[in-house]
């Protein structure tokens, strides 16, 4: 059985064209975000890549649906994950671009991941769920959309 305790770096999967797509897109923020396109940006060097077609089902990728606890506060959130023009917290859609959006891509369900929030407070983020299948977030019980 494997420990709750949450690990900083847990091991990582992604795709690897979002991989690219999302090195460019990190570069591209490093000016207006320092911050979170060095997160992003680390997060891509440790990942072990994969074709699309390779990827495990329970890894969350660019417009996966993921489920996740804070541990800390207990909130239960359900957001897509999407490229920073697609994002609408109010649809339930975060950007990768975002510190919570830069910690969840890659992890696998029953992962947790010790990150940063906005104000830089460490939180224990813990997968759920993760859910391919093109479906709206709203209405879906459980799914405090809060600015992470």
């Amino acid at each position: 059985m494997t420990s709750s305790k949450a690990s900083r770096r847990p091991p990582i999967h992604m795709i690897d064209t979002e991989a690219e797509a999302l090195t460019d897109l990190a570069i591209a923020a490093e000016d207006r975000s320092p911050e979170v396109s060095e997160m992003l940006l680390n997060e891509i060097a440790r990942a072990k890549t994969h074709a699309a077609d390779r990827i495990p089902d329970n890894v969350v990728t660019m417009h996966a649906t993921v489920r996740f606890v804070d541990e800390a506060s207990g909130k239960d959130y359900i957001y897509q994950l999407a490229y920073p023009g697609e994002a609408d917290i109010s649809a339930g859609r975060i950007s990768v671009l975002t510190p919570v959006g830069a910690g969840l891509i890659g992890l696998r369900e029953g992962q947790s991941i010790l990150w940063p929030d906005r104000e830089g407070h460490e939180r224990e983020l813990k997968i759920v769920s993760v859910s391919h299948a093109a479906q709206t977030t709203g209405g879906l019980p459980g799914g405090d959309r809060e600015n992470s």
